[in-house]
């Protein structure tokens, strides 16, 4: 083999060792993204599921599919408050662990009621919940669609406090007042903390009726507007006219009766 021959074999030895390297080294950064991509993807889907946490589950998939920002407008809303009675003086009673469970399992029965009449729970305050209809997407059924909510509540709660007396725990009582009207509906909030919700007075008059469960004990109210929309799809027992805070006139209310 000539001089030549030895220099060009070592020449292409070299080059070769290299390709080999870059090769290598290639695999190995492919397989160093791969393993960073399925870190991120892992990451994603527990942020997604702790942001599920404050935030309806509807409106995250909605956010991530589209990246909708739910420009605000107004929209005709219905809205559903409900508070549990006498929950304070419980949780003076109980072990801390104990008053969440019990807490956590009633939201639980709760949010699922709402969900199944197309409602979601916007916001937890308490051991009250603030619960949208025809919020994030136009729903001509709205109002019933909240009332039929509010009873299916009703017996869910009812079938709680049954696994509650098994345990030895005290029972659940709750109150829960629907209103319906022109609201501004949109992501509210600093960049920082923010939540899909609503604004406007019958928002106001809706969280009143929940308060007036207490006055009348009852456990479900809905007010005029909400009854002329459902028409006699519920048995109603209209309440005594009462006075409310931000309001010039009493307001008229209907006890939805159990049996519907």
């Amino acid at each position: 083999m000539t001089a030549l021959a030895w220099v060009l074999a070592g020449v292409g030895a070299i080059v070769l060792s290299g390709l080999a390297a870059l090769v290598l080294r290639s695999r190995r950064q492919a397989d160093q993204l791969e393993s960073l991509l399925l870190a991120a993807d892992e990451r994603l889907e527990r942020l997604q599921r702790q942001f599920e946490r404050f935030v309806p589950a509807d409106v995250v998939e909605r956010l991530t599919r589209t990246g909708d920002a739910f420009t605000p407008e107004r929209r005709q809303v219905t809205m559903l408050f409900a508070d549990l009675r006498g929950f304070t003086a419980l949780c003076d009673r109980l072990d801390p662990a104990v008053t969440v469970n019990i807490l956590n399992d009633y939201f639980r029965h709760m949010t699922a009621a709402i969900a199944h009449h197309h409602g979601h729970v916007t916001e937890f305050v308490g051991d009250g919940l603030l619960a949208l209809f025809g919020a994030m997407e136009s729903n001509p059924w709205q109002a019933r669609d909240a009332v039929l909510a509010g009873v299916e509540m009703r017996a869910a709660l009812a079938r709680y406090n049954a696994t509650l007396r098994e345990q030895g725990l005290p029972e659940l009582r709750f109150g829960v007042g629907i209103h319906g009207g022109e609201v501004v509906a949109g992501v509210i909030g600093t960049a920082g903390l923010s939540k899909f919700s609503v604004t406007g007075d019958p928002i106001n008059v809706a969280s009143r009726v929940e308060g007036l469960t207490s006055t009348y004990q009852v456990d479900l109210l809905i007010t005029e507007d909400i009854r002329r929309t459902v028409g006699d799809q519920f048995r109603l027992r209209p309440m005594p006219p009462a006075s409310v805070k931000g309001k010039a006139e009493p307001i008229q209310t209907y006890y939805v009766e159990p049996g519907e």
